[in-house]
């Protein structure tokens, strides 16, 4: 991990508080060149647009489909709060993006989820490996993954 994964990784914490405030499933994601400069950020939007796709991962993957170069997709790096879903993870696959680097695994989420008494999410949780076997990931993170943890926790106890 790079003084530059980190300082995205906060982003992505900072957004997914953002996407919590607003009401919406707190989630956020930077996308970086190979230099680790930030091409774009996003974060969860499907409460507040009404679109369940509406992912920040997914949303990134298709404006670099549409942006870039596949070079510049193949050196570049998505930051994320969660890691993705199988959506997002395929669609991160079939632009051509490089590796990810995530905060908390879907499986944490999942455990997090069922410890809070939530009922399963509608797509299984798997992770990007499973999806998109080509693509590099890196997380869990430390302390990323616990500052995450008490986000979608504080999201929970707003929404009771």
């Amino acid at each position: 991990m790079t003084r530059n994964d980190h300082a995205h990784l906060e982003r992505c914490v900072a957004l997914a508080e953002e996407a919590a405030g607003r009401g919406d499933a707190p989630f956020g994601s930077v996308l970086a060149d190979a230099e680790g400069t930030m091409l774009r950020e996003e974060s969860n939007r499907e409460a507040t647009t009404g679109d369940a796709t509406f992912h920040p991962e997914f949303v990134l993957a298709q404006w670099a489909g549409t942006n870039l170069t596949p070079d510049v997709r193949a050196g570049a790096t998505v930051y994320t709060s969660g890691e993705h879903c199988p959506m997002c993870s395929a669609a991160h696959a079939w632009v051509g993006l490089g590796r990810i680097v995530y905060a908390a695994s879907s499986a944490q989420l999942a455990s997090w989820r069922e410890s809070w008494g939530l009922p399963v999410a509608p797509v299984r949780a798997l992770p990007v490996t499973d999806v998109a076997p080509g693509v590099e990931t890196v997380g869990p993170v430390a302390p990323f993954d616990e500052r995450m943890r008490a986000i979608h926790e504080a999201g929970l106890a707003q929404s009771r």
